[in-house]
């Protein structure tokens, strides 16, 4: 049940996923007839290994259908992840091994293909069983749909006589948007050769709509041959706007590369009779050197990496912020992700429900069942603890840490603090493979080498309990006595940084002092001072 004042609030909210809902609201104002569930889908192209940009459609059509059903008191909806595994591989994969298996089966239905990789039935097998394992992880209610399964057993073959039956009206709306040489050789019906098993890019000739038979010549034969039964696939646009008719589909976000796509599938999906689906265009992730990112080239974030340095839920909200702009994604982008996550969730239950509509955590925690709650927070920032690990060094072990968290967390045990924990071990390989390479501590100049003696003075008569807060006020007591010469704070602290942590910036060293201990900090400045 959706309580009044969720309604009230979600009916005038400006969070993206409640906008997109409302769309849904306008194409069904009395519900969908028949009573029959909204149809939200996503698709996926297994020709490569899946990376953050085909997950990311899964969880923000998921926010989107949260927020309609909200706004509709609980109207019924469903969710497919469409994999069109049965296009054809036009090209290996940069980051795939192996590479010479998959060059023998260019042009082969990806389903068809030997899996690379030696684990599953063949290359899309193994692909989608990535996709649908970060899926399930993430406990995504959603039906997994094989383009290959529909087409084989022939789900899709109403469609395909619909497609030879308008087959005129459907070369109408392409042929224009193609150059003289594409236009020549073009057909929305790719006919699968008896001879070679590929994916045929040839014209064609209906010679039986009813039926599904078509004519074309099949490297130097005429031959007529049914495109029905996973006998043939259809071109990307035709392909796309039949699923919408065929499977219902109601809502379909994707990237603002295929706006053409969805104009051009928009007007073939009105040729078939059917009615294209609502949806948003979102910008396209970059990587760290501006380029767009792409499965083929592998210079994305793969899922298993973003999990490897960072936590499910850091993910979840870089993907809900900004669809419609374009960000750099990453690996130096994770750890700020991660405490600006808990930063939001932390400030749930304080937030009257018309701020809570506008918390990036609310929507994300709500994606997964969630309907109020205390607003857990994480007793040491992600920060904080990459700057432990950062002076442990390389090797630290998660026990070691753990042995430091002691000084400041309470009932500091892994199992009263399941999520820092999965932070520790995220916290150690973003240090070895990204931190304790790039550091290196430099020694004191001018008058920093006093400062730093001072510090040490005054913290050898702190006991061992001290708070962060009373340690932070002695860093900043040193600071300021113009006896040192720091013309700005921010110019201690950078020294402090650099001389003992071997980084330009850090945290509150108050904080980060009563983590790693009085005595250890001691050494610190002993070590930087000698």
């Amino acid at each position: 049940m959706i309580d009044d004042a969720l309604l009230s609030a979600a009916q005038v909210s400006k969070a993206w996923p409640f906008e997109e809902a409302r769309k849904l609201l306008k194409r069904y104002p009395d519900g969908k007839p028949g009573g029959e569930p909204v149809l939200f889908e996503t698709g996926y192209g297994p020709s490569g290994l899946p990376h953050i940009g085909t997950f990311q459609e899964v969880l923000r059509t998921t926010l989107v259908r949260r927020a309609y059903e909200i706004l509709t008191g609980g109207a019924p909806t469903r969710l497919v992840a469409f994999s069109d595994d049965m296009d054809g591989l036009r090209k290996v994969p940069d980051n795939i091994e192996n590479k010479g298996l998959l060059t023998a089966y260019l042009g082969h239905p990806l389903t068809r293909i030997p899996d690379p990789f030696g684990e599953y039935e063949s290359f899309a097998h193994h692909n989608n069983a990535m996709l649908r394992d970060f899926l399930d992880r993430y406990g995504f209610d959603y039906e997994f749909v094989s383009s290959s399964e529909m087409y084989d057993a022939g789900r899709f073959d109403a469609a395909l006589k619909g497609v030879l039956r308008h087959y005129q009206a459907i070369m109408d709306i392409m042929l224009p948007t193609l150059r003289a040489e594409r236009a020549a050789t073009y057909s929305p019906v790719l006919p699968i050769s008896e001879k070679t098993h590929q994916v045929l890019q040839v014209p064609i000739e209906v010679v039986d709509a009813e039926a599904g038979i078509i004519r074309f010549d099949d490297h130097g034969d005429r031959v007529e041959q049914s495109i029905l039964g996973g006998k043939s696939k259809l071109q990307w646009k035709v392909d796309w706007a039949m699923r919408w008719v065929a499977l219902g589909v109601d809502y379909e976000m994707c990237g603002k590369d295929l706006t053409d796509s969805v104009r051009e599938s928009g007007k073939i999906a009105r040729a078939l009779g059917g009615r294209p689906p609502e949806g948003m265009i979102y910008e396209l992730f970059l990587d760290e050197n501006g380029e767009k990112i792409s499965k083929s080239k592998g210079n994305g974030l793969t899922i298993e990496q973003w999990l490897t340095y960072g936590s499910e839920e850091s993910l979840g909200l870089f993907l809900y912020r900004e669809p419609k702009s374009a960000k750099s994604l990453h690996a130096g982008i994770i750890p700020k992700t991660v405490d600006e996550y808990w930063q939001f969730r932390e400030k749930i239950p304080a937030q009257p429900i018309e701020q809570q509509l506008g918390n990036p955590a609310w929507h994300l925690l709500r994606a997964n069942g969630y309907h109020g709650g205390d607003g857990d927070s994480l007793a040491v920032t992600y920060a904080l603890l990459l700057n432990l690990v950062g002076v442990l060094g390389a090797g630290a072990t998660r026990e070691q840490v753990w042995s430091y968290l002691g000084n400041y967390v309470p009932n500091a045990d892994p199992a009263a603090h399941p999520e820092l924990d999965k932070l520790v071990t995220t916290a150690l390989a973003y240090n070895r493979d990204f931190i304790a390479p790039t550091l290196q501590r430099r020694k004191p100049q001018g008058s920093e080498a006093a400062a730093l003696a001072a510090l040490d003075t005054m913290l050898a008569e702190r006991e061992s309990g001290a708070s962060a807060e009373e340690l932070q006020n002695l860093v900043y007591e040193i600071g300021k006595d113009p006896a040192f010469g720091f013309e700005q704070l921010r110019d201690w602290f950078k020294a402090l940084y650099e001389t003992l942590l071997g980084s330009s910036q850090g945290p509150r060293m108050g904080s980060f002092i009563a983590l790693y201990g009085i005595d250890n900090t001691r050494k610190l400045i002993a070590e930087a001072l000698a």
